[in-house]
């Protein structure tokens, strides 16, 4: 037996290869079963169409062959008029159901563990949702803001029940614009009420608020900032170290009397999956408190129910809530849907200094509600926090098994990072797709769990069971790299 990884000790490491390559070959088993089976079509999709049969023998080769033939020249149509934005993976998504996605052109089935990065709370093709999308239609899909939408407002009134210190809420179509919003209004609050000169928003390193040109130069990442920063907007934002208190308060003597707000990530997304620490948020409070600038939380990730409560900084402000609330992703389910949430002391917009054509529509309110519905009525919230406690042991007993692979292990909830002691998260995310499992990285480094919430136990276990298959191929693959 060889160990998958190299050991100073090559009789422990010898043992300890032989040990994982064994467990390998079982889960090897136990998924192949299962990619059968959903490919197949065992499993019954939203939909009567099926994935062909799995062939065998010679059919199978010349099957294979044939359907990567049909893919490449499908995917090399849509490049030629599609704008390269996206590193896209070699999978054409063409229906879904649950948790579960299929490449029918590849007769492949997916476990999703993307969910549309953190969008797809009740997964793909459920009744509730596309009912409610399906009568609102029927309706009337789309009117202006400028006439009363009793859609939106019953959504707005579910939110800021749900929401501690929220009094009134802003509709539009996405988490950057809900982060647009929070950052005019704090500017408008700053100036107006306060009568600071020349106000600015800090914001921490490592966040990620968005692709305007206002949140992205709140996104304090260079590689998003364009050539030689040509996409920031200088002067507006400034940064400290996530977590890091000294940093935050240096921050705040260095701009006391023109700091408008905070804006930060319960959670770290795109920044590698990184809890906040409630101390640390707490002295955030304190410092805004005493500057009277705003607390804004960017929950367009974390919020909605996906860390266990409904909101990520219910993990983080346990005493005083924040000022502002944004979110999105998850509150449409998958219907570009997006809300800021203010107190009414903060309300500071009158008509005309914000607005938006399609944000808030009945069409999308309507999926709003049917999100909120699903998530008081089936327990989604405590879902995510038991599954996602599943799937974060789990994780840890991968971590002990690959030591000099997986370094870490965090998150919160249906939230979840793990850290690779190499900047390889993409080709792991690449061979857990040839496995069956969707997953997206978060940083070089960092694999990305956020599945829907509606996500099984079973699921759950099938999910570790193609990870450790992947990161057992993964070790022998990258074995010089790991050295």
């Amino acid at each position: 037996s060889v160990p998958l990884l190299r050991s100073s000790s090559s009789r422990k490491g010898a043992a300890a290869g032989a040990t994982r390559m064994v467990a390998a070959a079982v889960v090897r088993a136990s998924v192949c079963s299962w990619l059968v089976e959903m490919s197949a079509g065992a499993f019954v999709a939203s939909t009567t169409r099926r994935v062909r049969p799995v062939a065998s023998g010679r059919q199978a080769v010349e099957q294979q062959a044939q359907e990567q033939r049909v893919g490449e020249a499908s995917r090399q149509a849509f490049n030629a008029v599609v704008q390269s934005t996206y590193a896209r993976y070699p999978v054409t998504i063409s229906r879904g159901s649950g948790c579960t996605l299929y490449d029918d052109e590849a007769s492949k089935a997916y476990l999703d563990f993307v969910a549309g990065i953190a969008t797809c709370c009740l997964g793909h093709g459920d009744r509730r949702l596309a009912s409610a999308i399906s009568e609102q239609i029927g309706r009337v899909h789309h009117v202006s803001n400028l006439y009363y939408i009793p859609e939106q407002g019953e959504l707005a009134a579910w939110l800021v029940s749900k929401t501690r210190g929220a009094s009134r809420a802003f509709f539009c179509n996405s988490g950057g614009e809900a982060n647009e919003a929070a950052i005019k209004l704090a500017l408008k609050y700053a100036v107006a009420e306060r009568g600071v000169a020349k106000p600015i928003v800090l914001t921490a390193h490592g966040s990620f608020h968005g692709r305007t040109m206002a949140t992205i130069s709140a996104t304090a990442q260079p590689k998003y900032h364009g050539p030689d920063g040509c996409w920031r907007i200088g002067g507006l934002f400034e940064h400290f170290d996530y977590n890091d208190v000294a940093s935050a308060r240096a921050l705040f003597e260095t701009h006391k009397g023109r700091i408008a707000a905070v804006l930060i990530e319960p959670i770290q997304g795109e920044g590698g999956v990184k809890p906040g620490d409630p101390a640390f948020f707490a002295e955030l409070r304190a410092l805004c408190d005493r500057e009277g600038a705003l607390l804004m939380i960017d929950e367009v990730q974390a919020g909605v129910g996906r860390t266990g409560r409904m909101w990520g900084h219910d993990h983080v402000l346990l005493e005083a809530p924040p000022d502002v609330v944004t979110c999105a992703k998850a509150l449409g389910g998958g219907v570009p849907l997006g809300a800021m949430l203010c107190n009414a002391r903060y309300d500071v917009f009158t008509p005309g200094d914000h607005a938006t054509t399609y944000g808030g529509n009945p069409l999308a309110c309507a999926a709003g509600l049917a999100v909120a519905r699903a998530i008081d009525d089936d327990g989604l919230v405590e879902n995510a926090r038991d599954r996602g406690d599943q799937l974060l042991a789990g994780l840890a007993r991968l971590r002990a098994d690959y030591p000099d692979l997986v370094l870490d292990v965090r998150g919160r909830g249906l939230l979840l990072g793990l850290q690779l002691a190499k900047p390889l998260a993409s080709q792991l995310v690449a061979l857990c797709a040839d496995n069956g499992l969707l997953l997206v990285p978060a940083g070089p480094s960092v694999l990305r769990f956020v599945p829907p919430l509606v996500v099984t136990e079973a699921q759950v276990d099938a999910a570790l069971d193609i990870l450790q298959l992947a990161l057992a191929d993964f070790a022998l693959l990258h074995q010089d790299d790991l050295d």
